[in-house]
């Protein structure tokens, strides 16, 4: 174990969190885990991450992963208790290292950052640039074959992983809120396997893509500039910076995780704040909105005929095509024409197109409506 200066400013620089272990010579895949008081938590998420299994529900050869944990900034006995762990399960390849950071550095982005640049460090190290880190928290326990169908899922030619996130049940309205919120994302994330479909993530699929359950090879690590220094949201930024370079990134099923529904969280942004959001909706009687499903339907079918174009951009592009396209996604047609062809990347082209049309027309003529109303006329699109 090894305890990291107070003073840091979010790189190792010659210093390693875990450099008193070297990798195994067979390691594939390294788990990272940030914990900040998660001492009621903590046991059981170890417990998850020991107990992995691969195919035919065979015990995963422990010599293939490993888990790296950081206790940062804790006020309670969630490092004691991971010494403990470690003490109690020898054969487990469990990391443990500590430390307290400066307050304009004491965040999540910080934290999840040191440990993918470490797991990035000891996977290349070993000899395998094309290993895979993993993110969990340390208030989520992994389901028994997530390590595997990570795995699988990369063996499958995808560059990342996000895992389905889901929440133990109970019978709060905020629990209500969050079902509907789920089942308006799931039904989008349908929409685009039927109306601009990917081959690296066909149906079914998800939507999520956050820490608690995301997976990248260490080539693709390299190749978006690491983990975005924010201090909250660096998951969501993170995905981004993987769409905008084309990585394929692959929403599997069989990744799952369970995580808890507290809602007071360790940054001011994420779930937890999502869920006070909606227990003070809940509290004023206040409605819950979504983008009306023809608006959906609409940016989709564009996108896949945007694609199109500009996979065609060194030869000729269809005007009139692009034309269409521009008229129905409420932008600028010569605008749409330059930078159709200035970008290598359409996913980078994608996010401009995006931002363009919220700061335009789009966000005036599609006023969000109710959530139900949203989720029985896209349920109606995908039927028809």
């Amino acid at each position: 174990m090894q305890t990291y200066p107070t003073e840091i400013n979010g790189t190792t620089g010659n210093q390693f969190l875990f450099s008193k272990t070297s990798p195994s010579s067979t390691l594939q895949v390294s788990v990272i885990v940030p914990v900040r008081n998660e001492a009621h938590h903590l046991a059981d998420t170890l417990d998850a991450l020991r107990k992995q299994y691969g195919a035919n529900n065979m015990p995963l050869d422990p010599a293939c992963y490993e888990v790296l944990l950081l206790a940062n900034n804790c006020t309670d006995s969630s490092h004691e208790i991971a010494i403990r762990y470690q003490d109690q399960y020898p054969e487990f390849s469990l990391h443990i290292a500590q430390v307290h950071l400066q307050p304009a550095k004491a965040n999540i982005g910080t934290v999840r950052r040191l440990l993918m640049d470490e797991a990035y460090r000891r996977l290349t190290s070993s000899g395998q640039p094309n290993g895979i880190i993993a993110s969990t928290d340390g208030d989520t326990i992994v389901d028994g074959q997530w390590v595997h169908s990570i795995m699988v899922e990369i063996a499958n030619g995808n560059d990342a992983v996000g895992g389905r996130i889901l929440t133990h049940p109970d019978r709060s309205q905020v629990r209500l809120y969050h079902l509907r919120d789920v089942m308006y994302r799931t039904l989008v994330a349908k929409a685009e396997a039927q109306f601009d479909p990917s081959l690296h993530d066909p149906w079914p699929r998800h939507f999520q893509h956050f820490g608690a359950s995301i997976a990248v090879t260490c080539r693709m690590y390299d190749r978006v500039g690491r983990l975005p220094e924010k201090p909250f949201l660096e998951d969501e930024a993170f995905y981004r910076a993987l769409i905008r370079m084309d990585a394929k990134v692959r929403k599997s099923p069989l990744v799952k995780v369970y995580t808890s529904t507290r809602t007071q969280g360790r940054v001011a942004v994420g779930f937890s704040e999502q869920l006070r959001y909606w227990s003070t909706m809940t509290e004023s009687n206040q409605c819950q909105l979504a983008q009306p499903a023809e608006a959906v339907i609409t940016q989709l079918r564009n996108r896949q005929q945007l694609r199109l174009c500009w996979q065609q951009r060194t030869q000729s592009i269809q005007l009139p095509l692009l034309q269409r396209i521009a008229n129905e996604l409420l932008i600028d047609f010569d605008w749409l024409a330059a930078e159709i062809r200035q970008n290598s990347f359409f996913g980078s082209l994608w996010e401009k197109v995006e931002e363009k049309m919220l700061m335009g027309a789009w966000a005036t003529h599609w006023q969000p409506v109710l959530i139900t109303k949203a989720i029985q006329d896209l349920r109606a699109y995908l039927a028809s």
